[in-house]
Formats: C-alpha cells, structure tokens, sequence
C-alpha cells in the first residue's frame, strides 16, 4: 500500500508525495515517489503504479533504471554529458557555456530528468527571479535546459520529455517571468571617450594590450573583442581597406563563415600602425581586452558602458556620417534591418543637414485681384431647315439655340455689363 506524505512549502501551498515501497519479507527492493499538487491524484498514480509493478518484468526493468538513476538521469549529470561531448564539435560561445555550468551546479541538477514537470521548472525560474536575475536570464536557462534535453533524447535515447520546456516557456511568458532582453542604447559622450582616450593613453605604457588602439578600432569598425584579437594580416586587403571576420557569429552556422568587411580610413590608419610580430593583427585575448575596459570604467567612475557598445556607437556613426541602409551593413556585417537597427542610436544633433532645393521661379503665383471673369459663349449652330430635321420639334425658348444638342447660348443669357458712369 503507498503511502501519502503532505508538507506545507513557505508560499502556503501544499504539496502531497505519493511513495511506493516493495518488499521482500523486510528488505525494501524498490522504492518510488512522485509529488502532485492534489492529494487525490498522488492517490491515483500510486495505486496505478503499484498495479503496473506487480508485473515482474516491468518491476526488474525500474529496478535496473534506478541502479543506474545516478550516472545516467540526474539532470546534472546529463548536462555535464552534454558539455564534455559537444563543447568542442559546436563551439558556443561563452554565454552558453556559463549558463550549462551554472545549471550543472544548481539544485534543480539533483533532480532526476525523468520527472521534470512544467511546474518544477517554472518554480526554478521564479526562485531565479526572487534572487535578483533578470527576465532575459532566466529565459536562457529555459533554452539550453530545452537544448539539453532533446540532445539526451534524441542522441542517448534517454526517457526524458523535453516539451515541458515549451509549456513552462509559455507559463512564465504569461506570467512575465521571463521576456526578450531590453533594447540597449547605451552611447559613448563626448566627455567620457576623452576620459577614456587619456587613461588608456598613460595605462598603454606600461602594459602590453594596446587599448587605446583595440577601443578605437571597435569604435570605428564596429567588431567584436573576440573578432578584433582573431583579425589576422593575410586576411587584410590593403589596397581595398577590406578584411575578413573568420566564422562569424551566427544563430546557426558559425563553423566556416568567412565574411569580408570594410573599413573606414580611421580604422585602416590603426591597422597600419601595429607592429606585425604576429599572424594576428591584436595577439591578446578577447577576455583580457574585455577585463581591461570594464577596470577602466570601474576606476573612472563610468557607469553602465560595456565593451560591446563600441558596435552601437560605431554603427551610429556610420549612418551620422552619411552613409545608407545598404552601405551601413558592409562595414558591420549585419545581415537584415531588423538587426541592423538594434545598433542604430542615433543623436539629433549629429545628423548631417543635406542642402536645400532650389526655388522654382518660372512660375507665375496666383493673385485674386488680377483674376478676370470673362463670359463664356458658344458660337450658334448654323439653321437647320426645321421642316427636313429628324426627331422631335425643339423649343425656341430664349437662351436656346437652334444647336441640334440644345446648347445654351451663354451670351444670349447673360445681361449687358452696365456701363460705368463717365467722371467730369
């Protein structure tokens, strides 16, 4: 007989486990639980599982499944299966992998992957948000759970159901606990890149990334820190100030995509100027650059400005200066509009003023006082016999005319213009 155990969480709700125990004269060999949110249904599945389990082939086949239950279904073990085997084979960023690690290390990875439910992981994302992570963060734990899961399944075979992300997707997006990142607009003032230029101006003496150059650069190119340190010196074409970014971000087909960009003349002059003792163009590491310019902004007290946003403040120079939607994309390399006007901030004052167009003075404006009104007549018809006259004999009442259409004769209608009194 199972046994139905309830307990009160800190929210107030209640929640009921149904534990089934069999035995062999006093040995447990198998045990089995499952929680529900109603007391009636933990009764239900408890008695519909002990009847399933009195079959001994479906009872061997659980309790080979439970021997293994460590190594091969806990969640946590199942993410860490998927790093080890596809870190190298899909080269993710580093976005993806600090939140697979971050998951391997929560206590939502004690859970065995078989029972997930819509509910456990909407009560994980409301716990995420209780502790200070934001709606877009959050969401990302839901995608790479998703991405875990259907790789477990499809590759392993494991039991595991990977639509219940989908259900607690759209759970908390109608409960708004996870949402679409905020639009960033963050732009660099005036003030700020001169307090930028002079603390890397004295930093660069003494160390070996040349910042003042890599921030430059990613102003006036619009790359990436891990595009800007892979730059490489047989990839740039002098003569066209062209370059080429080496597998490119992309949603789906990083590996191998090679796209050639443009440079402004400020961007090529600081490429001509680095030394050429490497392959590459910027021989440092992309975190390091990244760590570099956030101590910057740290010791000079700029707030909310990151690396990153050197490609927002590059894009919107290029449209400042001129340029059109479809020149824009050859120096950033984006592919859509929709993309491409994430990065546009644009600032009112820096807008560039066209010409005006010229005055049309061939024509002639219109003046009331000089309208005339002028009588409008109509020649009369030449007389027609009326005894030879097809159809229906016509009134000769005045202002018609003998006109076979019956035509007014507009000046026969209109009186005489009175004549101006004479002045002595």
């Amino acid at each position: 007989m199972a046994t139905i155990k309830s307990r009160k969480k800190s929210d107030g709700t209640i929640r009921h486990t149904a534990v089934i125990r069999i035995r062999k004269g006093t040995v447990v060999v198998y045990q089995e639980s499952k929680t529900f949110a109603i007391r009636t249904a933990a009764k239900s599945w408890a008695k519909h599982r002990e009847v399933t389990l009195e079959d001994p082939a479906e009872l061997s086949r659980a309790m080979a499944e439970q021997t293994h239950v460590l190594d091969s279904y806990l969640l946590g073990k199942i993410i860490r299966w998927y790093i080890d085997t596809y870190r190298h084979v899909g080269k993710w960023g580093r976005t993806k992998q600090t939140t697979l690690e971050y998951l391997e290390h929560h206590p939502i990875s004690d859970r065995d992957a078989r029972y997930l439910t819509p509910s456990d992981l909407v009560q994980h994302v409301q716990e995420r948000r209780s502790g200070g992570a934001g709606p877009a963060t959050v969401g990302n734990d839901l995608t790479w759970l998703g991405v875990v899961l259907r790789a477990a399944k499809g590759a392993q075979g494991m039991k595991v159901n990977p639509t219940i992300v989908s259900e607690a997707r759209t759970a908390c997006r109608e409960l708004r606990l996870i949402a679409k990142p905020r639009r960033r607009e963050r732009r660099v003032t005036p003030l700020e890149e001169r307090r930028l230029d002079d603390y890397f101006r004295r930093r660069d003496d003494r160390s070996q990334i040349p910042m003042f150059d890599i921030w430059h650069f990613a102003v006036e190119s619009a790359r990436r820190e891990e595009e800007i340190c892979n730059l490489l010196w047989e990839d740039i074409d002098a003569a066209n100030r062209t370059g080429i970014v080496r597998d490119a971000k992309h949603p789906r087909s990083k590996e191998g995509n090679h796209r050639t960009f443009k440079m402004t003349a400020e961007a090529w002059a600081i490429v001509d100027r680095q030394p050429k003792t490497n392959v590459r163009i910027f021989p440092h590491k992309a975190r390091s650059v990244s760590s570099a310019f956030t101590r910057a902004c740290k010791i000079l007290g700029i707030k909310d400005l990151r690396f990153h946003d050197g490609r927002h403040e590059a894009t919107s120079r290029l449209f400042e200066r001129g340029y059109q939607i479809h020149e824009v994309p050859q120096f950033t390399l984006h592919e859509s509009w929709n993309e491409l006007k994430r990065y546009t901030n644009l600032r009112p004052e820096n807008v560039r003023d066209l010409p005006a167009l010229p005055s049309k003075t061939n024509v002639i404006p219109f003046r009331p006082e000089q309208a005339r009104r002028t009588p409008i007549s109509f020649r009369p018809s030449p007389a027609v016999d009326q005894s030879t006259r097809r159809g229906p004999r016509r009134s000769r009442a005045k202002g018609i005319s003998d006109h076979p259409n019956g035509i007014p004769d507009t000046a026969a209608v209109l009186p005489e213009p009175a004549a101006s009194p004479r002045r002595d």
